[in-house]
């Protein structure tokens, strides 16, 4: 393939109630990849009938799932998508001529996020969710750690100083509900690998965590502006590394009784 070609990937768990809607918005790809961890419903099959490469597998952290989909795309250039995501036509038409004429190795990309058919335009960043992201890159320019929540990312070659003008359009909760689901799901991840790297702290410094997120969140990156919605954003941005180290210090305990 030329340099000019390009490789959607969307690496997914069980996203069946989702996939469709990403999908059906990444027709003008070259190459559709899609990365099967351990899926049990219909994502399978969705992708099949887009025509979509599928690298099945099972991997217990997200960063390696993810170089695996990387190695796996043929392109040169890779666009990163999440199936709650969906690439407009206009972000697509500026990714195609961003490709053309590139200036850079990776690009940054804006994330327009929804709280069921609600823009949320505050608050945004950390354990709430992304603002942006380096979405757009020239394939080996970009990799994952191996951390298993928000794993580190090493880019190389240039990168842009800004984003693409037109947003991704993320859908990143149905419901209040869906927030405190993925709360409990993404601190109980994060406890795991505060243990492993040994950064388990006391509960009074998690507490002061606690007090600072919800100040940063609710206040300077105002989620006030946002209602009940930007509230419950800044309690959920806060509980994460209270709730993540006190689960952390439970799961922490057996392996200490085990090693004694």
């Amino acid at each position: 393939m030329t340099d000019a070609t390009i490789s959607a990937l969307v690496v997914i768990h069980n996203e069946a109630a989702v996939l469709d809607d990403c999908l059906k918005r990444l027709a003008w790809v070259d190459e559709l990849v899609v990365v099967l961890d351990k899926c049990t419903d219909e994502s399978k099959a969705i992708a099949e009938r887009y025509n979509a490469r599928l690298l099945e597998g099972s991997w217990e952290i997200e960063g390696p799932r993810r170089n695996n989909g990387i190695a796996f795309c043929r392109s040169n250039w890779i666009l990163e998508v999440d199936a709650d995501e969906w690439i407009t036509p206009e972000l697509a038409a500026e990714i195609r001529e961003t490709i053309q004429q590139p200036k850079y190795d990776v690009y940054n990309l804006k994330v327009a996020n929804y709280i069921g058919g609600k823009l949320i335009k505050h608050g945004w960043g950390g354990a709430t969710g992304k603002p942006g992201y380096i979405g757009l890159f020239r394939k080996g320019m970009k990799s994952w750690g191996t951390q298993r929540l928000h794993p580190h990312l090493t880019v190389t070659g240039s990168e842009s100083p800004g984003n693409l003008s037109n947003p991704v359009i993320h859908h990143i909760y149905a419901d209040f509900s869906e927030m405190l689901r993925r709360l409990d799901r993404y601190t109980t991840l994060r406890a795991k690998d505060l243990v492993d790297n040994n950064e388990v702290t006391s509960l009074g410094n998690a507490f002061r965590k606690f007090l600072s997120r919800f100040y940063k969140v609710y206040v300077r990156r105002r989620a006030y502006k946002e209602g009940g919605y930007g509230l419950m954003m800044a309690i959920c941005a806060a509980l994460y590394p209270l709730i993540s180290n006190i689960k952390a210090r439970y799961e922490e305990q057996p392996q200490k009784d085990a090693a004694n």
